[in-house]
This record gives structure tokens, sequence and C-alpha cells, in this order.
């Protein structure tokens, strides 16, 4: 089976081709209940906006059709996990036109050229199309809601999605690749001073190892429908940095709690208050959940610690 990865050079695409190369274990943990090395026959092939000097991905603008469709008649994938997007919230807001352009648009080219040779499409959306005002965590058959352009713009890719296909939406996604919030703690817990983060922004934090073995499964075993996949529990950002400094042995008691309103300066784009997804669907198809997520920032962290760092 040949699977086609887009947005391949970013924090979760690079843990995916991993994954599905078998260069690495689901999670990172030998063991994990389900993994691609079962699968002898699975060949990945990364794609990004451009070539990355000393990697095997290929380059494809997903903003030109014809080079989507031609790319994708020559590779002939069986399934394609299109991760691919525009994920900076506030720039999104400054410039909506490209926000849909990269994140709707291409997504149609996708789909499209996929249906072609009848590919399964695995499509990573955001907790951003909802508005936040739950008193409850959302599952996959809330009605959407989108306050922002980024939110609005991924909206518009889960619909360019047609029906028999995987839509996945994820959230606070961390990983040991790229830029993230945990590398960002990591990096401000070695200054002096006080840290301060909101503490009424609630989410589910997603590790980026564990959500690619997650999304490989989706894409081998062709599961179409809509999907929530985040690490179990879910926190604030304040208790999120919180729990980063503790792992990483630092003083927890640096980080102090300010409301969304303090914020200076204040971000352009609003977020929603509550984006805590429940994974409904995937638990009642009865496969596994992922791990607390403060089981897998305690291995980030450790990955981190052992590895160059690119960047934070």
């Amino acid at each position: 089976m040949r699977i086609v990865v887009t947005g391949a050079a970013g924090q979760l695409g690079r843990d995916l081709v991993d994954v599905l190369s078998g260069r690495v274990p689901v999670g990172g943990v030998a063991g994990a209940p389900w993994g691609p090395g079962a699968v002898t026959d699975l060949e990945v092939i990364g794609t990004d906006l451009a070539e990355v000097g000393g990697s095997e991905l290929l380059a494809l603008d997903l903003a030109d059709r014809g080079a989507v469709g031609d790319f994708f008649a020559e590779i002939r994938p069986g399934a394609v996990i299109h991760g691919a997007a525009w994920t900076a919230v506030d720039a999104c807001e400054a410039d909506p036109d490209r926000a849909f352009a990269v994140n709707a648009m291409a997504t149609r080219h996708v789909v499209e050229a996929a249906g072609r040779g009848g590919a399964h499409v695995v499509y990573i959306s955001t907790d951003y199309v909802f508005d936040g005002t739950s008193p409850r965590p959302y599952v996959e058959w809330d009605q959407p809601s989108p306050v922002s352009a980024y939110g609005r713009s991924k909206l518009a890719g889960e619909l360019e999605v047609a029906p028999g296909h995987s839509v996945v939406r994820t959230s606070w996604v961390c990983g040991a690749h790229g830029a993230n919030m945990v590398k960002t703690a990591l990096r401000l817990a070695g200054g002096d001073g006080p840290l301060r983060f909101v503490d009424d922004q609630h989410g589910s934090p997603t590790f980026t190892a564990d959500l690619a073995g997650a999304l490989a499964r989706l894409a081998i075993e062709r599961r179409p429908g809509r999907f929530h996949l985040t690490n179990a529990g879910a926190t604030t950002w304040f208790g999120f940095v919180r729990a980063v400094l503790s792992a990483a042995g630092a003083d927890p008691a640096r980080v102090q709690a300010i409301t969304t309103a303090q914020l200076v300066p204040p971000r352009p784009a609003p977020r929603p208050a509550n984006s805590v997804l429940d994974n409904a669907a995937w638990r009642l198809s009865g496969l596994p959940p992922l791990p607390h997520w403060q089981d897998a920032l305690r291995r980030l962290v450790a990955v981190l610690a052992s590895t160059p760092q690119e960047g934070g």
C-alpha cells in the first residue's frame, strides 16, 4: 500500500512519515497496541511546499490543481493523510483569502485527485471549528461554529472531504519537530522572572508521536467519518506550562495565571474558551484511547532533553 503524507515537513508530518516507514514505533514506545509494522508492503511518500535539503520529501504545491492531479496520477496512492495547512491563527485573521486558499481550496484539489484513483483521504482539522461556548467537551456530532478566519477555513476544508473519507479534529499539537508550546515553555524556563499564561482557555493537548499512529490506522483501515483525536485529559495553557516545567525539573511556581483579556498585546484572532474534544467516535468504535497527555508530555520532554533543538 502506498500512502501520501502532505505537509510532511511539519511537526506532525515528520512523525507520520517516521511511523509509517517503520523508523519509530507508534508513540515512541515499543509494544504499542498497533503499528504499521504489521503492514509489510507499506510505502510512504511525503510532500511539502518545497523540497527539504537532505530529506526524502517531494515538492508539491497543493494550490496548483494541475500539479496535484498529475502527481496523484503518477503516484497512484491507496491513501492520503492530508496534514498540510496554514496554522498561523493570527496571520490567518489578517489574510483570510490566503487561509481559504491553503486550507480549503488545496484540500479540494487533494480530494479531487485522490478520488480519481480511489485513494482514501484522511483530512486533519482542528478544535477551532467550534466557538468554545459549550459547557462540556465537544463530540463529533456537535454543530461547528468557528469564530476565527483560521477556524472557518479549516471547516471549509472539512466540507471539501467527500463522504466515505475521514476527517480528524485535533488540538494543542506538540511534538519533537518544529515549534510548539512545549518548546516555547522550555526556552522561557531558561530565563528569569515569572511566566504568565492564560487559565481561561481549556483544551486537550495532543502529541504527534501518539497521534501519528492513530492517523495511520484510519488511513490503512479506510475508516470513514469524523473523529476527534487527542491525548486523554484536559487542562489550560497555565496548567500545561506548569506541567512542562515540572517534567523538565524546573520550578512550576514561576508560572502565573492570567485571563485572555490580560494578554499584552491582545491576540488578533479570538480563541475558543473551551475546545476540549471528546474522542467519542474513536471510543465508540472500540479503538484504544491515546495515552494521557501528562504521560505523553513526560516522553516528549525526555526526547527533547536528549536531542539538539531545532527551535522553539
